[in-house]
């Protein structure tokens, strides 16, 4: 191993938690924020409260998970974590995205239209996204052994050279 990649792991360690921070908080106080959002008080109000979510997704909460997707995409390199609980991970993790694509939808609707926006249920919006956190925090402190999954052997160690298909020479 390289001198220099134990100092780059842990700078793209510390980037990705960092990230994920902002990112996995960002989900869970923006569906509270989008239930502020109400026709009925006052238009300064709603601008206000408008523009906070608005903010709020798109200058800290996008950004955080593209940081957190591309440091986490380095590590698995860094780290060469090819495991099983690191593929059940990745599943959760398009779950979370799935989640912010859901609040964003969301945020733009009461931007869009404010008179007859419907925001989805907040418990329901909070759990679309909390519930792929907590299996993620699972996986990740746990590291459980998940081998009788059946994962071909090139996907455990992509390194061995050999591809389940043939590349042209």
């Amino acid at each position: 191993m390289s001198d220099w990649i134990p100092g780059l792991t842990a700078l793209f360690k510390s980037a990705h938690i960092a990230a994920l921070l902002l990112w996995c908080g960002g989900l869970l106080a923006l569906p509270l924020m989008l239930s502020r959002h109400d026709p009925a008080i006052t238009p300064d109000d709603y601008r206000r409260i408008r523009r906070a979510t608005h903010t709020t997704y798109a200058i800290v909460v996008t950004p955080a998970a593209v940081v957190a997707v591309v440091a986490g995409t380095w590590l698995i390199f860094l780290r060469e974590v090819f495991v099983p609980w690191f593929y059940a991970k990745l599943v959760f993790v398009g779950l979370l995205a799935a989640a912010h694509a859901w609040v964003g939808h969301q945020v733009v609707q009461v931007a869009e239209k404010p008179d007859s926006h419907h925001v989805a249920p907040v418990i329901l919006t909070i759990a679309a996204a909390f519930l792929p956190i907590l299996t993620i925090l699972f996986l990740v402190l746990g590291k459980p052994d998940l081998g009788g999954i059946g994962l071909p052997d090139w996907l455990l160690s992509p390194r061995n050279g050999q591809l389940p298909f043939d590349v042209p020479k």
